[in-house]
């Protein structure tokens, strides 16, 4: 049978471009290497046993994910040293437990001193050993206790004192460097970030408590943080597929963009210059996050199936259940794109784009014309 293509699988697709992922992955491991701290990929994007593999190989073998689903599914394809990089809750202990049976390491991270004793009474009732991180807000307030607060050195001493949990940490997540519009500007993110975390690790220390973890997160000030002295690991995610919003943030450039939906021309409006293709809000998202950057690509870039620029820009402008609108540009006529016409979609928010879709349809551009469908990749869903 001849191969499978991009021009035979159904549309809307995930598309993953292996040869844009692993260069991807390098860059990432490069940069964490010349900082020297350890790598602990994110991987609430990619969801796949076969991203994480691609990822950990020649790092420390850690990773964090942003649901329990993620983590039992990661913990039974053997990865045992698992962070949950969202506040626990007391509810959800039992189900760590668990998956803790299986032999994973599962960090919880937590800001509430109240959690922190529900933790360790739970964690006693069960027979279970929980670790626990104290989340730290180094800005974004998101979540997270402030360094300098008392709830931080209540939480350290809780955990290091219970017979059924263990300090093991600090972490922080400076996802308010997406705001930034230069390297200089995350940069200084990037530090605040760093010194953040590494000012509570050593007040905890002061109070005779070990904390052996010093972990901080977001793709941009992994890439270009100057200094991280006293951080022992990143935890970036969306490095690996990268998007149209990274591609803007000085994250990745948008040849680097290793995810995109494959879909078609469904219908023509030509009294409004219009065309409508089968990927809409399901599909792609309804995240808007480059509306207000010089580059704007509506809900997406839209290329030639192959993922060639078209020779004049075009883009999702809207977005339907099921349906995405995009104008007509001076210069092309439907005629050159009549309906059935396949095309490609570079998301802006790649995680929310992935976020509907149970496997990638793998392709390797620097193999042949970069069409072959060469494997399957499933991916987990739901919380």
């Amino acid at each position: 049978m001849p191969p499978t293509t991009i021009f035979d699988i159904p549309t809307p697709s995930l598309i993953l471009d292996r040869a844009k992922l692993v260069r991807n992955i390098q860059r990432m491991a490069d940069a964490a290497r010349s900082k020297n701290v350890a790598l602990r990929p994110h991987l609430k994007t990619a969801k796949s046993i076969d991203v994480a593999r691609l990822a950990m190989e020649g790092q420390a073998g850690g990773v964090a994910v942003s649901t329990l689903k993620e983590a039992e599914y990661f913990a039974s394809h053997g990865i045992m040293d698992i962070q949950y990089a969202v506040c626990i809750l007391p509810d959800q202990l039992e189900r760590v437990a668990s998956i803790q049976q299986q032999g994973a390491d599962l960090t919880l991270i937590t800001d509430s001193v109240a959690v922190t004793r529900a933790i360790c009474e739970r964690g006693k009732e069960l027979g279970a050993n929980f670790l626990v991180q104290a989340e730290l807000d180094c800005g974004e307030g998101r979540s997270g206790v402030f360094p300098d607060s008392k709830e931080l050195i209540e939480i350290a001493r809780l955990a290091h004192e219970a017979s059924h949990a263990r300090f093991a940490g600090v972490m922080t997540h400076a996802g308010h460097s997406y705001q930034c519009r230069s390297i200089a500007e995350i940069e200084k993110v990037a530090e605040v970030e760093r010194s953040t975390a590494v000012r509570a690790a050593e007040r905890i220390r002061d109070h005779g408590i070990p904390c052996a973890t010093v972990s901080i997160g977001s793709t941009p000030t992994a890439l270009h943080a100057r200094s991280l002295d006293g951080v022992t690991e990143v935890r970036p995610g969306v490095y690996m597929f990268g998007d149209m919003f990274q591609a803007q943030i000085n994250s990745c450039g948008v040849d680097d963009l290793a995810v995109s939906v494959i879909t078609e021309v469904c219908s023509h409006h030509a009294s409004l210059d219009r065309l409508l293709i089968n990927a809409g809000a399901l599909a792609l998202s309804k995240d808007r996050s480059t509306e207000n950057m010089p580059n704007d690509v509506g809900f997406g870039l839209v290329t030639d199936a192959r993922g060639q620029l078209l020779k004049h820009k075009m883009k999702v402008a809207r977005v339907y259940q099921e349906h995405g609108q995009v104008p007509l540009v001076e210069g092309v006529s439907y005629e050159e794109l009549p309906v059935g016409t396949r095309l490609r979609v570079y998301p802006n928010h790649v995680c929310m784009t992935a976020a509907m879709y149970n496997h990638y349809h793998l392709v390797d551009s620097d193999k042949g014309d970069g069409c072959e469908v060469i494997a399957t990749w499933p991916r987990v869903n739901g919380w």
